[in-house]
């Protein structure tokens, strides 16, 4: 299966690699997002260790069934030949109807057809009230980035 863009990445095939990234995850739908995953790939998500696509939809649906209202930004941070390096943010409610923004970095790893064969996620939480939210759900045509 192959998952266009493929590497060696362009700056212009990164974003889009990007982009298509952070528009699957804002599915919140943890079975079309592990399908952009290698069948043996390997994650490192905060403190956690995931292998595989079975163990990732297992994870997704746990991370998506406590972070509600889910709504993400990624950015394009650098890339060369097969990897990719992104910051994101990304804003959730607790069951308690708390609000967080979550931010952090991300490294990517791609085999030959597109697949994302390694992720590594570092990520830290901050508190914030609802009036201070700014990603109110997918990204809208023409949005600027969270960071410019």
């Amino acid at each position: 299966m192959t998952r266009p863009p493929v590497p060696p990445f362009t700056a212009e095939t990164a974003r889009a690699k990007v982009r298509a990234a952070e528009d699957a995850w804002n599915t919140r739908d943890p079975r079309r997002v592990a399908l952009a995953y290698t069948p043996d790939s390997v994650w490192r998500n905060r403190d956690e260790f995931v292998t595989g696509r079975d163990e990732i939809i297992a994870f997704l649906t746990r991370k998506w069934a406590r972070e509600l209202g889910y709504a993400l930004r990624k950015e394009l941070w650098a890339f060369t030949g097969d990897r990719i390096a992104v910051r994101f943010q990304y804003e959730w409610h607790d069951a308690d109807g708390l609000w967080w923004r979550s931010h952090g970095n991300e490294l990517w790893e791609f085999d030959a057809e597109g697949l994302m064969r390694r992720r590594e996620a570092s990520i830290n939480d901050l508190r914030i009230t609802a009036d201070q939210r700014r990603i109110l759900g997918p990204r809208q045509a023409g949005e600027q980035d969270l960071w410019r």
